[in-house]
């Protein structure tokens, strides 16, 4: 039986960095030839970042992404790189004359090549185009219809990309007809709460329908809203782990597979599964000697028993436990928001800080995403700003390092006040966006990066105050509901305790009354529901959907729903104009729920 050695490079990209993501592939394809990798995989897109948006209606930059390819290929030839297939993404064109699926020809396609001998040997696009959630991929392109088989070392390699793994039918059963010996698809897909369970059941189930050992390669890293955890799978046939990589960590896992040899004579042609035609290459015939390679692992294990990244290896024993459910959405959010600061040019960020629990949170992710040297924090006392939250303030700035400076806005409100006369809420609104304007002055001076503090259940009922605690460049905690805040708040410090640090948060953020102090005594409680009710009617309405009648049904408080509906309902030209900010849920305020600004329907009638 062949032994194939594969090198799956788990890495990340930028959108539109051709140059620095060619780098990339060319860097970590010396390093997988070092491994003596047989073949190496890229994520989808590697080259050009994903997703790429609009950016594909762009006729200059299909081109520019094309040209990228074949330069890509000659590069690694002259690097002496040129016998090792290397399989990466890109945006390509379709070669059809013909439009198609209401697109001109030559309409985009997200595609993949398998690069060899200096040239493209092999290209084909993804099959299952998503149409969901955060996903338009019928917006910019149209699908393929081949079933790619590359042999590699006398095996048969079926290729796929992402979504043709996630739907029903296409390359999944077409690669069973093709009778390949391993399905390597290449994704990137999006990072939600909960997907790697689902995610790892999947592979599991499409290996036992190919029939062959699957492997899932997947992108880590941040782009926008969008963050990517990595977390590849490889399984054998039967659906059993021979390789797991961490989540949200670059590096390359090489392991070694014993599979099938290819058919030497009758192998499938012509037209398979849902209409795909086998394109069939062939690159080496020659098996791998059957001998023991020197310290080589045994078949199914990666080299060294370990995923290998540019810092040492990262992955032991081939497996990598997922990380818990705090623990993965904590690292999501520090993820998520240092791909935004580093990929935007930003050296630091700033944040103002209330001595509550929200701004608390955001300033630990920070330090973690680029660190406290690079954070600076801001407290803008107000005469109703009690000495407690002045001080839960400074001592967050202890405890995690963070540059730190107190501006009391009384000044600046004294003078609108003695101008406007403002009264209630008017008054209290003032505040906020002196703080707001205070903050991005800041920014213009400085050069920092402005953090809004605000969460998820806020956001949903229009509990934040426009160009006020909504200003800034990014949420860090946009899509996190107040009851998850605090519970993150508590991992963090739980994590930093069992390193024997110092916990970053003071435990009076934690555990006091929420409260904008924007008048004497205010706690939120004023006007909202408790968080926990209020959490639990939100992601029944806003996260799936769910109308008044089901929500009552459910067990609440009629007069409650209808209560908090409205205030959904109402705060939408609110959240059209908050930053973006990471997404960790399955429905998180942004592309994934678009909803019109001016609408007259209402659940509650």
């Amino acid at each position: 039986m062949p032994r194939l050695r594969l090198a799956l490079n788990q890495i990340d990209s930028t959108v539109g960095d051709l140059a620095g993501n060619a780098e990339a592939v060319l860097r970590w394809t010396r390093h997988s030839a070092g491994q003596g990798a047989h073949l190496v995989a890229f994520p989808e897109m590697m080259l050009t970042g994903y997703p790429v948006e609009d950016l594909a209606l762009r006729s200059s930059f299909v081109e520019a992404s094309r040209a990228a390819l074949r330069s890509l290929a000659a590069r690694l030839a002259d690097e002496g790189l040129g016998g090792l297939p290397v399989v990466v993404g890109y945006l390509d064109r379709s070669a059809d004359a013909r439009p198609r699926y209401g697109q001109p020809a030559g309409a985009p396609q997200n595609a993949v090549a398998v690069l060899h001998g200096g040239e493209v040997a092999l290209s084909f696009a993804k099959h299952h185009l998503p149409n969901y959630g955060v996903f338009d991929e019928f917006r910019y392109f149209v699908p393929g219809d081949t079933m790619p088989v590359v042999r590699v070392r006398g095996v048969d390699v079926a290729l796929a990309v992402c979504e043709d793994l996630w739907q029903d039918g296409g390359r999944v059963p077409a690669a069973r007809s093709a009778r390949a010996g391993l399905l390597l698809s290449v994704n990137a897909s999006p990072y939600e709460r909960d997907k790697d369970d689902t995610r790892l059941e999947l592979v599991r189930k499409r290996a036992q329908e190919a029939g062959c050992t699957t492997a899932y390669l997947a992108m880590t890293g941040g782009q926008d809203e969008l963050v990517f955890d990595g977390d590849s799978i490889v399984v054998d046939r039967d659906g059993a782990v021979l390789a797991r990589a961490p989540q949200f960590s670059e590096g390359c896992v090489v392991l070694d597979l014993d599979l099938p040899a290819a058919a030497e004579a009758g192998a499938p042609t012509g037209v398979v599964d849902d209409g795909l035609r086998i394109d069939r290459v062939v690159l080496s015939e020659q098996p791998v000697p059957e001998r023991p390679v020197p310290e080589r692992p045994m078949p199914g294990r990666p080299v060294s028993g370990e995923t290998v990244s540019g810092d040492g290896p990262a992955l032991s024993g081939g497996h990598a436990e997922p990380l818990d459910d705090d623990e993965e959405v904590y690292s999501a959010l520090v993820v998520g928001l240092r791909a935004y600061v580093t990929k935007n040019g930003f050296r630091s960020v700033l944040v103002g800080l209330s001595g509550g629990i929200d701004s608390a949170l955001v300033a630990a992710i920070a330090c973690d995403a680029v660190g406290a040297q690079h954070v600076h924090g801001v407290s803008m006392p107000s005469r109703y700003s009690s000495e407690h939250s002045r001080d839960d303030a400074a001592e967050l700035a202890r405890r995690t390092g963070l540059n730190y400076r107190t501006v009391p806005i009384e000044p600046m409100f004294d003078a609108y006040m003695g101008a406007l006369g403002l009264t209630g809420l008017a008054e209290e609104n003032l505040q906020s966006r002196l703080r707001g304007t205070l903050l991005m002055a800041l920014s213009n001076q400085e050069g920092h990066l402005v953090l809004a503090p605000g969460n998820k259940s806020e956001l949903a009922v229009g509990y934040s105050t426009l160009y006020g605690d909504s200003v800034g460049a990014y949420g860090p905690i946009k899509d996190v509901y107040k009851t998850s805040v605090f519970r993150l708040a508590e991992w963090r410090n739980r994590a930093a305790a069992a390193r024997g640090e110092t916990p970053p948060i003071p435990e009076n953020s934690i555990t006091k009354p929420p409260s904008a102090e924007l008048r004497p005594g205010q706690v939120d409680t004023d006007s909202l529901p408790d968080y926990p009710v209020l959490d639990a009617i939100l992601a029944l309405y806003v996260d799936r959907d769910r109308g008044a009648d089901e929500i009552v049904a459910a067990g609440y408080d009629r007069e409650l729903v209808t209560r908090t509906l409205r205030m959904v309902d109402t705060a939408e030209y609110k959240r059209r104009q908050y930053p973006p900010g990471t997404k960790i849920s399955a429905k998180g305020f942004g592309k994934d729920r678009r909803l019109p600004v001016t609408n007259r329907w209402r659940e509650t009638g």
